[in-house]
């Protein structure tokens, strides 16, 4: 069967407007978009794989109306796998990827954003990853949203958790601490809270662990939120509804620093910095992924 003239196809999977500008501001289409997540797949997937997202979906681009979507709806590919997920005693469809067809298609859909739940579908009440997510006034220059991430860094490997770091396509910074799949979710969220409150206990002027706009002026908001039920972080790779195409990228702790900024990292260049560099900036992810939050501080019980 013949295509249509105003179709294409990116790794197999069919896109109707290709040429349809998503980032007017970077001229990016459609049709740049799909190759963009057929580039970073490989090192996507994983993160995406069997956890519930929550998109963020542009249909006619980033300066237009754009819309929330976590359940399955009529048209929505099949490709896309359906989680079930009790909502308020009723069951609910969830939407997650497991193969680049699945990611491609949320392309389609024109999703701008993925947001990812920090739990697997088989194991939805037991979080495999907890997140400290710095979001930072907008006069606090780069240099001190870096030095609170090692911060965070310092006080977790001070309590025998490793930690990952990374941008989020906007000015703040996540630190990402993988962990075995035994606490549930008020543990780790009770850790993460204890944590956030003790960073600004110990530096008042620098850091608020509530999300008091009033007082937010001048400081970095330690978001420990994500770590709750149903509640969802931007993913890996994932591009952000934002000016200049930005993309959430990991960075190894070493290359962290003043001369590495969140604009760096784009639908355009993403692609070229992975194919120049060898070597995983998370290496060593999966084997933290056993580690467990230590007993006696808030939090730490057993699952």
């Amino acid at each position: 069967m013949a295509r249509a003239k105003d179709e294409t196809e990116v790794a197999g999977v069919r896109l109707t407007s290709p040429d349809r500008v998503l980032y007017p501001g970077q001229g990016i289409t459609k049709r740049d978009l799909a190759e963009y997540y057929a580039a970073v797949a490989d090192r996507m997937l994983p993160h995406l794989k069997g956890r519930p997202l929550t998109l963020v979906r542009c249909p006619a681009g980033r300066k237009t109306e754009c819309f929330f979507q976590r359940r399955a709806a009529r048209g929505t590919p099949k490709a896309l796998t359906r989680v079930p997920v009790e909502v308020e005693g009723k069951e609910e469809a969830y939407l997650a990827v497991e193969s680049l067809p699945a990611l491609l298609s949320l392309v389609q859909l024109g999703v701008l954003e993925m947001h990812v739940w920090g739990a697997r579908r088989d194991r939805l009440d037991r979080p495999d990853r907890m997140i400290l997510d710095l979001d930072p006034d907008p006069d606090i220059p780069w240099e001190g949203v870096v030095d609170a991430a090692r911060s965070v860094r310092e006080r977790l490997a001070a309590r025998g958790i490793a930690s990952f770091v990374k941008t989020t396509g906007g000015k703040g910074l996540h630190v990402v601490a993988p962990l075995a799949r035994r606490y549930p979710w008020d543990a780790v969220h009770e850790f993460s809270r204890a944590l956030a409150e003790e960073m600004e206990r110990d530096e008042p002027e620098r850091f608020l662990a509530t999300a008091s706009k009033e007082e937010r002026e001048g400081k970095i908001y330690v978001d420990y939120l994500r770590n709750s039920w149903s509640a969802s972080a931007v993913a890996l790779y994932s591009t952000r509804s934002r000016e200049g195409a930005p993309v959430s990228f990991p960075l190894s702790w070493e290359e962290l620093g003043p001369g590495t900024r969140p604009a760096d990292f784009t639908v355009r260049t993403v692609p070229e910095r992975l194919r120049a560099r060898s070597g995983d900036p998370w290496e060593g992810f999966g084997d933290a992924a056993r580690q467990t939050l230590p007993r006696g501080t808030p939090g730490g019980r057993r699952g």
